[in-house]
């Protein structure tokens, strides 16, 4: 299910590509959702895009194609929005299951190890049999990967990962950090998706996998 925001965008996107045959511009799209800037809209455009909605046509200026609309209406015809997180889960999503909420992590520079301090509701198909936690992201150091600052992010525990995993690295055991680790001999890189943002390296012994990013919530 989406968003109202979401729908509302997809929607428009799908009359005018049914009208024009062309997709409105970030500037049109801005205006007909009453947003502030058009970073909201590349937020959007990424929700539904990840959601299976609509697709970006490559080498293409406003390229964009619908894949599918919603199908979920309820018994009036509406359609039935789903928010992205916040409020109370279990009334939003009947099939949810609780994580613990460990704070914010730095997508830029690393900050302090993070506590558990409440449990949210997340949906059950993001899980799988593992263990699972969620952190509130702060920074932007992971733009280039589609994860924003204020995103909250869905981690399975482990001590380990492959190269090219997103993952939370604990540094020195005092500092945690999201990045995308790259193995490089006795060294571990972690690196940022954001060519504004350096790459960390440690060596190995210093840096302990706390888990993998498996998922992404966002509020709009």
């Amino acid at each position: 299910m989406l968003t109202k925001k979401q729908h509302t965008l997809l929607m428009l996107i799908h009359e005018r590509l049914q009208e024009d045959g062309v997709a409105p511009s970030f500037e049109e799209m801005k205006v007909a959702l009453e947003l502030k800037s058009k970073s909201g809209i590349h937020r959007l455009i990424n929700a539904l895009e990840e959601r299976g909605f609509i697709r970006r046509l490559p080498n293409r200026a406003r390229a964009l194609e619908v894949i599918k609309l919603p199908e979920d209406e309820d018994a009036s015809g509406g359609n039935i929005f789903k928010p992205e997180f916040g409020g109370r889960p279990h009334d939003a999503e009947p099939n949810t299951v609780e994580i613990p909420l460990h704070g914010k992590i730095a997508a830029g520079t690393p900050i302090e190890a993070l506590e558990q301090y409440e449990n949210i509701g997340v949906p059950a198909h993001m899980l799988g049999a593992g263990s699972y936690y969620a952190l509130d992201v702060d920074g932007d150091s992971m733009l280039e990967a589609g994860i924003l600052d204020g995103d909250r992010v869905v981690i399975e525990r482990c001590d380990s990962a492959n190269s090219g995993s997103i993952v939370v690295a604990l540094v020195d055991e005092e500092e945690a950090t999201l990045k995308t680790l790259q193995k490089r001999g006795p060294d571990v890189a972690l690196e940022p998706s954001n060519r504004d943002f350096d790459t960390q390296v440690y060596p190995a012994n210093r840096v302990r996998i706390q888990g993998r990013l498996v998922g992404l919530l966002r509020q709009y």
